[in-house]
């Protein structure tokens, strides 16, 4: 249900800066004939656009409070601020506060796009870190990291699924499978190629895979 709503939540928010990107180039142009056809056109979609874009995006912060950071709050705040200066800026024509709207829009979606990608690092307490060492443990670095990482979604047993977060118990993904979205990420899943080594994501996944029923 999670990737269907965050999926969702996508489309609508690509169809809500579509929808006030034209009607913006539109009114900077005076097309105005043009761009009170557009409004009267777009008035029913757009309602039910604006609203899957908050509820969507509401649903998906409520499913993952932990995960909610600055750039949440900044986003949350040019959102809800861009939608009466869009309503004020269409309704008496002011250009201004019209083209600041899509300006806060923007803005939003450019911050949800850097809050997937920018991991904080955590601290992973590990005995043996270098795989170099005698006494190293694969799986142990891997659980170590895991619980650092992972099992606020996934679980510490893999099996908790929150955010979307697939159950690992039962994942038949190859071990080369794994290591691709742990590097790159995936639907919610954010990539960690910029945070955890290649030697860390190859013990995670070790980890990971001993999970499996």
């Amino acid at each position: 249900m999670y990737t269907g709503i965050l999926h969702t939540h996508k489309l609508v928010v690509v169809l809500f800066l579509l929808l006030y990107l034209v009607k913006t180039v539109l009114l900077l142009a005076n097309q105005k004939d043009l761009l009170a056809k557009v409004k009267k056109i777009t008035k029913v979609p757009e309602m039910i656009i604006s609203f899957g874009f908050l509820a969507t995006g509401l649903f998906l912060i409520v499913q993952k409070p932990d995960a909610i950071s600055q750039y949440t709050w900044i986003k949350l705040v040019a959102v809800f601020g861009s939608i009466p200066l869009a309503v004020v800026g269409f309704k008496k024509e002011n250009k201004v506060l019209a083209a600041l709207s899509l300006v806060l829009i923007i803005l939003a979606y450019g911050l949800a796009e850097m809050a997937k990608r920018n991991v904080p690092k955590q601290e992973v307490v590990v005995a043996v870190a270098n795989p170099t060492e005698a006494n190293y443990s694969l799986q142990e670095h891997g659980k170590a990291i895991f619980t650092s990482y992972c099992a606020v979604c996934h679980g510490q047993d893999g099996k908790l699924g929150l955010a979307g977060a697939k159950n690992l118990s039962t994942s038949t993904l190859t071990d080369e499978e794994v290591k691709n979205i742990i590097t790159n990420g995936k639907n919610a899943m954010a990539p960690y190629k910029k945070v955890l080594s290649a030697e860390e994501i190859t013990a995670v996944a070790a980890y990971a895979k001993t999970l499996k029923n």
